[in-house]
């Protein structure tokens, strides 16, 4: 306890100096009440390196929590053993509720307030039962306009809580900030009464003002609120733009890192090991920022990753991946850091020069936009969900998740996905409607029909009956071997006959003390032989994949077209 408050007085002493120091000893007097009150079980160390994550709305998966509840079998099936609620918190929804209303309440639709001090921390008793870990998001950037805080700040400029924001008799300040919803949003500022307030996503969305040191006290005080009643962790949205600067993009600044710390000290006092996940649109090398020393946030999505599995897939070329994963691209994490690996999001297929180069954008966006509609942010991504990218064709489906399943980090499923689950036009066209915003991420949202769902698994032809049952075998073989989530990786060499590389052919080994799995795949669509330079192997046994044909005595492979395996060696 001494040492955590000695490094948060420290943290505080580098943002605010001997400001304010009242509120940081009111909050360690609240983190000492909270252990005596609650005396939350530490969770296991690195927990987040073994699971497979699934990511979903509440609502718009089955209806509720009740409903939510009532999949947890199905979810358990699948292999699931980690969900990722996307926003469940109080908001008027104009941003899938990324626009918070109240911290400290869940929407009513999902769970109604008569129910909520029993029903979650019953439903997170529930997931628990299942093996299921439950993190979900809070937007710590911004909120709703319509939350407490701004609603005050409308009042006057006198009011306590307009410092709450950032304000501007002109929207002058900030200029080298980008505007971040391109097409979408003109300004970083939008005119309430007489004066401007900032905004980086929506203008519906006023940015919080972290220099003043009551927004990061009350911010703590929700993630203890919420460890209260269970949670295992927390997704911080947004969390590059945290600290504006005059004169900077706004984006990554020495402050906003010693906030993160501030957060993982104030986590780590309460309950040992609870997650916190960076969402960072940056390069690895930025992203790789917010692990710290291992005293920042647990894990980061690697979102370069995902494009670059789409264009190797396109290229029908291992090099993409290899290349994003070299230390050029990916630098080392933390021994106890760990990336999030994804194909698909509730936002679009991102295609930001943050991570990809001019020439990759325009090639991924040309081959894989294939309907105007789907453009988004004037070329920066793709609104589609993994069906529509890849054709309605489940062996490209399969082979994407095979590659993404095997590659180091944590996997996340976005719901839907694993059976095929296509873009949503009614969704979408509702939704214009219901925010006022023409918002093509709407496309890959939209609601399960589980009956018609059923009845699409009992027709063998079907999508859904060509992908579901080999996802769900890929993954339960996949939590079958740590090496997936924590072995390093060892890349391989693949030549053809004429001893060139091989480049359609992805080959690498997942190293780990218990077992080694070598992982191979074949990106082209047609059959390949090929040699594994310098690899052999004095025994092995396929665990998932299509049987390879393997020649010994000339250490030659032959594999089909888009197909993969994975191989248990010794």
């Amino acid at each position: 306890m001494k040492e955590a408050q000695q490094a948060l007085r420290h943290l505080w002493q580098e943002l605010y100096g001997t400001d304010k120091t009242e509120l940081l000893e009111g909050l360690f007097e609240e983190i000492s009440l909270f252990n005596q009150q609650y005396h939350p079980p530490a969770l296991s160390p690195e927990w987040y390196k073994d699971v497979v994550v699934y990511s979903l709305y509440v609502d718009l998966f089955n209806e509720n929590f009740a409903g939510l509840r009532d999949k947890l079998p199905y979810l358990n099936e699948l292999g699931v053993t980690c969900l990722w609620l996307l926003p469940i918190l109080d908001s008027p929804m104009r941003d899938a509720g990324f626009d918070i209303r109240d911290y400290r309440r869940i929407r009513p639709e999902l769970l109604p307030q008569d129910e909520a001090e029993t029903a979650f921390p019953a439903f997170l008793k529930e997931a628990a039962s299942f093996g299921i870990r439950v993190i979900f998001d809070i937007a710590i950037n911004h909120t709703s306009e319509t939350h407490h805080w701004f609603q005050e700040a409308l009042k006057s400029p006198d009011n306590p809580y307009r410092d709450y924001y950032i304000w501007s008799e002109k929207p002058d300040q900030y200029l080298d900030a980008r505007i971040i919803f391109q097409g979408i949003e003109e300004s970083n500022w939008a005119r309430a009464g007489d004066a401007w307030f900032f905004h980086r996503f929506f203008d519906f969305q006023p940015d919080l003002n972290y220099r003043n040191p009551r927004v990061l006290v009350e911010m703590c005080r929700h993630f203890l609120y919420w460890l209260s009643v269970g949670v295992d962790g927390f997704r911080a949205d947004a969390i590059p733009y945290l600290w504006k600067e005059e004169g900077t993009d706004c984006e990554n600044l020495p402050q906003t890192h010693l906030l993160v710390k501030f957060f993982r000290q104030v986590l780590d006092w309460a309950r040992p090991h609870t997650l916190l996940l960076a969402e960072a649109c940056q390069k690895p090398v930025e992203v790789v920022k917010y692990f710290g020393q291992g005293d920042e946030c647990h894990a980061g999505y690697h979102f370069p990753l995902m494009p670059q599995l789409f264009k190797a897939i396109a290229a029908e070329s291992a090099l993409p991946v290899m290349h994003t994963l070299s230390e050029e691209i990916t630098p080392p994490i933390p021994e106890s850091s760990q990336w999030f690996t994804f194909l698909r999001c509730h936002d679009e297929l991102s295609l930001e020069l943050v991570y990809v180069s001019e020439e990759d954008r325009k090639y991924i966006h040309d081959h894989y936009c294939k309907q105007d509609q789907w453009n988004f942010r004037l070329g920066q991504g793709i609104s589609a969900r993994l069906s529509e990218l890849m054709d309605r064709d489940p062996q490209k489906i399969l082979l994407a998740y095979a590659m993404m399943l095997s590659l180091p980090g944590t996997p996340v499923i976005y719901y839907g996905d694993e059976f095929g689950k296509t873009n949503d036009q009614a969704y979408y066209h509702q939704q214009i409607k219901a925010v006022g915003k023409d918002d093509t991420r709407f496309l890959v949202r939209g609601r399960i029909d589980w009956q018609e769902l059923e009845a699409a698994l009992q027709k063998p032809d079907s999508l859904a009956a060509q992908v579901f049952p080999r996802v769900k075998t890929l993954i339960n073989v996949r939590n079958l071997y740590p090496a997936f989530g924590r072995g390093r990786i060892e890349w391989l060499k693949a030549t053809d006959a004429s001893g060139n590389s091989a480049n359609p052919v992805l080959a690498f080994i997942r190293k780990q003390t218990e077992a080694d799995i070598l992982c191979l795949f074949n990106l082209a669509a047609n059959q390949i032989t090929f040699r594994l330079e310098g690899a052999h192997f004095s025994s092995f046994e396929m665990i998932a994949g299509e049987e390879p044909v393997y020649q010994a005595q000339t250490n030659q492979w032959t594999l089909p077209g888009r197909s993969w395996q994975w191989i248990k060696i010794s």
